[in-house]
């Protein structure tokens, strides 16, 4: 499964293989966290190299071939002028509320490469969880923090965004040049 290793650090940190649609692992509702130790740290750290190398702002364990409740997003705040990016680990989480609002916007996903569609989600979640520690967790997120929740969950479901696009379209060269940026 392990594609690179980081080798100058204490930790050895390795790059994954992400699961490609139409691979059935995607389907498959991913079976809790139970256990929150060492190797739990080691596929957290291996998930946010995996998706710093993509490059990408959210991932879950289903698209790295593991059957876990499991989350990482990296995500900076385009509003905000040299925002750094924030880091979440979401373990086992559950959306607990919505706004009514909803926001059209347009979803990739690094499961489903070269494509990308217009997909309908609430402008507003909640969303307990537990953090790598196993402590438990609530977070409010709004607009394209929001979103990325929204679809990383959906992936511990089995639930593609392809299957709530209103419309896919095929990436030209220079969005994905873009992207790759």
């Amino acid at each position: 499964m392990a594609l690179d290793y980081k080798i100058g650090s204490e930790k050895q940190v390795a790059v994954l293989n992400i699961v490609k649609f139409p691979d059935p692992m995607l389907r498959l509702k991913a079976k809790p966290v139970q256990t929150f130790d060492k190797s739990l740290q080691k596929l957290i750290d291996d998930m946010f190299e995996t998706l710093r190398a993509a490059p990408g702002v959210g991932l879950a364990a289903p698209q790295i071939g593991q059957s876990l409740r499991l989350v990482v997003v990296e995500y900076a705040d385009e509003e905000k002028e040299d925002a750094k990016p924030k880091t979440y680990v979401l373990v086992n989480p559950e959306i607990i509320k919505t706004s009514e609002e909803t926001v059209m916007g347009s979803e990739g996903c690094l499961s489903v490469p070269g494509l990308a569609g217009d997909v309908e989600r609430h402008e507003m979640v909640t969303v307990k969880a537990k953090n790598r520690y196993g402590q438990p967790m609530k977070i409010t997120a709004r607009g394209w923090l929001a979103r990325i929740f929204q679809h990383e969950i959906d992936h511990l479901d089995g639930i593609l965004y392809i299957d709530r696009a209103k419309n896919i379209y095929e990436l030209s060269d220079e969005e994905l040049a873009e992207l790759k940026d």
